[in-house]
This record gives C-alpha cells, sequence and structure tokens, in this order.
C-alpha cells in the first residue's frame, strides 16, 4: 500500500522497469529523487535544448569549429555536446536519432550513424553509454546489422506494430521504443484514448502486450537476445504505470509526466493492475503476459477493417530486399502508416528549425 510505504508512482514504476527520461536537461535529471537510467532525445528536444540561453556559446563554438563541413555536421557536434552534459547524470546510455530524411535511405542511416558515433568518441562517451534510434522502416531497419558489427547500437524508433517490431529482433537493435500514443494525440485531445485502464482497454495495449509476448518466445526458442522494449509517448501517469503492469523493460517519459508521477503518493489498491519488480535479464525466466491482460494476445484495436486475426509472422524474413516486406506490412496497416508519417514529419520541422538557427549563425561566427 502506498500509504504504508511511502512511496510515490515514480518510485514504484522505478522498482518494475528502468525508468528513462525523455529529456536533454541536466537540471531536470538532477531533480528525480533517483539515477535515470537513459536519456532518450529527438530532433525536437535537441532543437530545444541549442536554443536555451546556457546553452549559448556552446552553440556558437560548435559552429565556429564545424561550418566548413556543413550545417548537418554541425547539429550532429551539438546533438552530441548536449548529451556529454547530462551523461553523469544518467545510469546508462544517451540516445539520439539519425535525420528524419534518411528514413528510407540505408546508406545515409548507417552513414548519420557513424558521424555520431565518432563525435561521441571526441567527447570520451564509449560505445557503451550511447545508442543511436534509427526509425522502423525497412531500408533504415537494414542499418542494424552493419551498425552492429561496428559495435553501434540502435533503437528502432518510430514504431506502431508487431512487423516493425520483429523487423527491429532481425536488425539486432538493443531496443525498441513503441509509440502508446500516435505524436498527434500530444496536441489533439480527439485523438487520445484517456481511459481509466490504458493496459486493458488503450487502444495500442494490445500491439504492445504482442511484442513483449512474441520476444519472450523468440528468446525462448531460439536463444537469441532480443530488444527490449523501452515504451514512449506518454500523455498520463496512468500509461506509464500501464507499461509497467504489461512487463516493458524500460520506459522513456517527458518530463512532465515524469514530474506527475513523482507527485503521485502509489497506493496499490487504486491500481487497476500491477507490475512486478524487474529481474536482472529482460527475458531470462520471464513469466507470462499478466492473466488479466492475456486477452489482448488475440484482438488489436488498431486493425484495419477485414482483419483475419492473424498476427505477423516471425518466419518472414522483413528486412530481405531492403526491407520490402516490412514495407508491404506497414502498406497494409493504415494505423501504423500514418503514424509513422506523422511522427516522422513531426521530426522533420525539429531538424529544420535547427538547421536555420545552424545557419543563420553561420553569418555571424
Amino acid at each position: 500500500m502506498g500509504s504504508v510505504e511511502g512511496i510515490s508512482w515514480l518510485e514504484k514504476l522505478e522498482e518494475q522497469m528502468n525508468v528513462d527520461v525523455d529529456s536533454m536537461d541536466p537540471k531536470f535529471a538532477k531533480s528525480l529523487p533517483f539515477k535515470p537510467h537513459n536519456q532518450t532525445s529527438n530532433q525536437l528536444l535537441v532543437n530545444e535544448q541549442m536554443s536555451v540561453p546556457e546553452n549559448k556559446e556552446m552553440f556558437l563554438q560548435a559552429v565556429k569549429e564545424y561550418k566548413d563541413q556543413g550545417w548537418s555536421a554541425v547539429l550532429d557536434r551539438i546533438s552530441v555536446l548536449i548529451c556529454a552534459k547530462n551523461i553523469e547524470n544518467i545510469q546508462g546510455r544517451v540516445l539520439l536519432q539519425t535525420s528524419p530524411f534518411h528514413a528510407y535511405d540505408t546508406d545515409k542511416v548507417v552513414e548519420h550513424a557513424r558521424n555520431y558515433a565518432r563525435e561521441f568518441e571526441k567527447v570520451g562517451i564509449s560505445k557503451d553509454r550511447f545508442c543511436i534510434k534509427i526509425p522502423a522502416t525497412g531500408p533504415a531497419m537494414n542499418a542494424g546489422p552493419i551498425l552492429l558489427k561496428e559495435g553501434i547500437r540502435t533503437l528502432g524508433t518510430s514504431l506502431f506494430s508487431l512487423s516493425q517490431a520483429i523487423a527491429a529482433s532481425q536488425a539486432g537493435c538493443l531496443y525498441i521504443s513503441p509509440y502508446y500514443n500516435e505524436v498527434r494525440a500530444h496536441a489533439e485531445a480527439k485523438l487520445w484514448p484517456n481511459v481509466e485502464d490504458p493496459a486493458l482497454d488503450h487502444t495500442m495495449s494490445a500491439r504492445m502486450v504482442q511484442m513483449l509476448d512474441t520476444y519472450r518466445r523468440l528468446y525462448k526458442e531460439t536463444g537469441k537476445e532480443q530488444p527490449m522494449v523501452k515504451s514512449a509517448s506518454f500523455i498520463s501517469p496512468k500509461e506509464a504505470m500501464a507499461a509497467g503492469e504489461m512487463g516493458c523493460h524500460h520506459a522513456t517519459i517527458s518530463a512532465d509526466v515524469l514530474s506527475q508521477l513523482a507527485a503521485l503518493s502509489y497506493d496499490g489498491s487504486k491500481q487497476p493492475g500491477e507490475g512486478v519488480p524487474k529481474s536482472a535479464h529482460p527475458y531470462k525466466n520471464a513469466g507470462p503476459i499478466p492473466a488479466r491482460l492475456q486477452k489482448l494476445l488475440t484482438v488489436d484495436p488498431l486493425a484495419p477493417a477485414g482483419w483475419d486475426g492473424k498476427l505477423a509472422s516471425t518466419d518472414i524474413d522483413y528486412l530481405a530486399n531492403n526491407g520490402a516486406e516490412l514495407e508491404k506490412s506497414i502498406e497494409a496497416d493504415p494505423a501504423t502508416k500514418t503514424r509513422l508519417f506523422e511522427a516522422l514529419e513531426l521530426f522533420k520541422g525539429g531538424e529544420l528549425r535547427s538547421k536555420a538557427a545552424i545557419e543563420e549563425a553561420m553569418k555571424v561566427v
């Protein structure tokens, strides 16, 4: 009982999964009651941090040193420098996302990830302390095995479907980040499934549970390490708690929702369901999906009309022919196709704002 234990929702969630911070602000990371595990980011968060007054000198220095290499080299440099400012405030890895403009070009995804890796090396951040986010498209997922051979770990992002999750496993990703809510739902309330029991009733919960169940089965059958599920895109604290009940391994949570979680006193009797304490290994000796969520293994509220009830098959090679089968699966799933497109467009906007700021600074330094 929370009243007896005297802990917050946030502290309870940390017992069940690794809590990551979806913010690049060092002050915020330090304000949490424990060190977050990873720091995730995207083009919007990089743009936000490069624009704050305390980073102005660092930003201008990066422009001065790298302007002859072009605006994108400056952006890579400043992105890594922002990560370096926060690396001591987290336990694990800092994450940066490859350009959304490269989402359908394997070679450019590889090149961008390598550029990040070189910049991380320059600031003394080793490969076991960073991870590169790549979009879960057919071509981008094909960058995963190439980067893995070089010791560069990846996360499959902008991920909304089981087929994308299977592709990320085949690509050797360290993590996946299924988006619990579509990106537009953060600004358009009518798109948000604001339900009392998200674990059971949110429209994305079935797909989340199916991803977790599939990875558990694959690990048991093959012994091959599977990506850890780092759930993302929460709008409310109860959605984050639902991820804990489902058995996600990490949750990357915005500063706003983390603050709300920290302010709520935990009382298990008022939770619709509870997660179990996290284990040392994500899949070894992993138990089944919680009994009350078992029904989600056979349904899909986001499926198109006429869905035949069949889940994506792990027998399909989603990386073959530049990811042709994954692209085919995305095309046949309107929810994933739309949400993937909108996520990439959102991140393109953040990158373009950074480009404009860099090019303006190039004129004066």
